[in-house]
């Protein structure tokens, strides 16, 4: 059996089995099996991962990494860094679950090897690659809400190429999800037309260069006024080159240029963000034995174009050295990474890590981590009418201890962690003492952003997968208190325990699963007055081939019929049913 290969933990190419690291994976077959339509929905069923969302698919959405602010876990699509300068993180709604082929998810600081932004972790999402025959596919989908989908895509590889083609159309009518008196009634839908092109060249047995492109186009309707039919129009473009070369047995290369374009629109109501990143990476590897010698030159550089920002140059870079070593003995594993970011507003950032994992049996394996990780302010937190020039990065130090068991079909992990944040970065409201980094507006008495809090992060995770006769059972629990240090609350939208517990079993021809996700009570804001109710939801699946070349899914989703909340005012998506069928010789 081959060994599972993860790249996020080091950036480099690793088995699963030897990494110290907290990561799950997830493959395009889990994702098809889940049959949602948001990324976030995916990933809420992980350990650690909790999601919240302004409504249905297409509303604004944050990822919460071990109970961390959605800004900090660093987001890659092949490579591709994907973040707005805006908001601060990804924009979770924009990235197309159609096209996304693989999912690895590393929790816990590692800004050591990805530089600013990786304060609760990292999450790297794969696109289709080229493998094998020519293989198309065409999948249809319709469900609840006036949902339909149209996925359809080719990939192959010949001695010479690698290739694969998606595109995909979405929409659904949606339904009211905001309760609120002053907020229009009319149903909130969305549609989504996505697209990703991956090519290879062999340029030799030693020399591979491949181009990546992301393409999604979202618009979605929101409520913020009684009568208007309010419009968010998003888009998100990730190009990249990559170039990979091995030089001998032991030394390979890596150089990628990339580039994202994250656009954000809204209509009646008129705004606009722009955000471009564009990233260089030279990445070295050179291997001896048990040992992995890494060493990285990278620069990135951030641009915002927001009216709220001129007419201030809303542009930073950052260079980066980042070193690495490795060495998997018997026993022992050692993993060592330090790095430099010079910030062309902030000056040198330096962070690390070190980590270690004991063999205590072939089965059992004990974990151990520290690291610091930073994350520099957005352009808009600085240079908007709402910022303040003088902010300092967020800073973060992190503690982490494991023990995981492994045997057949059987595991089962325990992860306890603290991560300490200073400079916390929060919206404080205006009294007349903002400091503005615009001439024309000294002081602000609306609030402005602050270095004003201190945050910590600290629980313990669960996480099980076991097979019992026909049953496949599977299962996370975590217990988290992410709260706020200076005045003892809980930071907002998260709960103190959530949990995940599931099954999948053959009944005939169909395989069948149900999945139950919990989350206890949270509060909606700061100050822990307005209460979001914990909730319970089941749902399920049921998936059978119906010939050779077809496959046949249905999806109930919330099929208790819960009624909850993710966020204040905002209503969620009562039972639904979606009907997927796919075609893939």
């Amino acid at each position: 059996m081959l060994k599972e290969v993860v790249v996020t933990a080091t950036r480099v190419a690793q088995p699963l089995s030897d990494l110290v690291a907290d990561v799950t994976i997830v493959d395009r077959d889990a994702i098809e099996r889940s049959g949602v339509s948001g990324v976030g929905d995916v990933l809420r069923r992980l350990p650690g991962v909790e999601m919240v969302r302004n409504g249905g698919i297409g509303g604004t959405t944050s990822i919460y990494l071990r109970g961390a602010e959605t800004r900090f876990t660093a987001v890659y699509v092949d490579g591709v860094r994907v973040d707005s300068q805006s908001t601060g993180g990804a924009s979770w709604e924009g990235l197309p679950l159609a096209q996304i082929d693989r999912i690895e998810v590393l929790r816990g600081p590692a800004a050591a090897v990805y530089g600013s932004d990786s304060l609760g972790g990292v999450i790297q999402i794969f696109t289709r690659k080229g493998e094998g025959a020519f293989s198309p596919f065409v999948a249809v989908g319709a469900g609840t809400y006036g949902t339909s989908s149209l996925n359809m895509g080719f990939s192959g590889a010949t001695s010479e190429w690698d290739y694969a083609l998606g595109a995909a159309a979405e929409s659904s009518r949606g339904y009211n999800s905001r309760s609120t008196a002053t907020a229009n009634p009319d149903d909130d839908g969305y549609r989504n037309q996505s697209g990703n092109l991956r090519v290879g060249l062999n340029v030799s047995p030693q020399h591979h260069l491949e181009g990546t492109l992301l393409y999604s186009d979202l618009t979605s309707q929101y409520d913020s006024s009684p009568t208007k039919d309010d419009l968010s129009l998003h888009l998100l473009q990730t190009t990249g080159l990559n170039w990979k070369g091995r030089w001998s047995d032991a030394y390979s290369t890596t150089v990628s240029v990339t580039d994202t374009l994250d656009r954000y629109q809204t209509t009646p109501s008129v705004y606009l963000s722009t955000t471009r990143l564009r990233g260089y990476l030279f990445q070295n590897e050179y291997r001896q034995g048990n040992h992995l010698l890494t060493g990285a030159l990278e620069r990135r550089e951030d641009n915002l174009n927001n009216a709220s920002t001129a007419p201030r140059d809303t542009s930073r870079s950052q260079n980066a050295l980042a070193l690495g070593y490795g060495w998997r003995g018997s026993l022992h594993t050692v993993q060592l990474n330090v790095r430099q970011d010079q910030d062309s507003e902030f000056g040198a950032q330096n962070t690390g890590s070190a980590a270690w994992g004991l063999a205590l049996t072939p089965q059992w394996r004990a974990t151990a981590s520290v690291g610091t990780a930073f994350r520099a302010p957005t352009l808009f937190q600085r240079f908007s009418t709402y910022g303040t020039p003088d902010l300092q990065p967020e800073s973060s130090r992190n503690v982490e201890l494991g023990v995981r068991y492994a045997q057949g079909n059987s595991l089962f992990s325990v992860t306890t962690y603290l991560n300490r944040v200073s400079n916390l970065i929060t919206y404080v409201s205006g009294n007349g003492s903002c400091a503005n980094g615009q001439a024309s507006v000294p002081l602000l008495s609306r609030g402005c952003y602050a270095n004003t809090a201190e945050a910590q992060y600290r629980g313990v995770t669960f996480a099980a997968e076991h097979t019992l006769g026909a049953y496949q059972w599977h299962g996370s629990l975590d217990l988290q208190d992410p709260r706020d240090s200076i005045t003892g609350k809980l930071l907002a939208r998260r709960a103190t325990h959530h949990a995940v517990v599931g099954v999948d079993t053959r009944l005939g021809n169909w395989t069948v699963g149900a999945d139950m996700e919990l989350s206890a009570l949270r509060y909606d804001d700061a100050a822990n007055t307005t209460v979001l109710p914990a909730y319970a939801i089941l749902n399920l699946s049921a998936q059978k081939r119906l010939a050779h070349d077809w496959t046949l899914l249905l999806r109930v989703d919330n099929a208790n019929d819960a009624v909850y909340q993710l966020a204040n005012t905002y209503v969620t998506p009562g039972r639904s049913l979606y009907v997927n069928l796919k075609w893939a010789p």
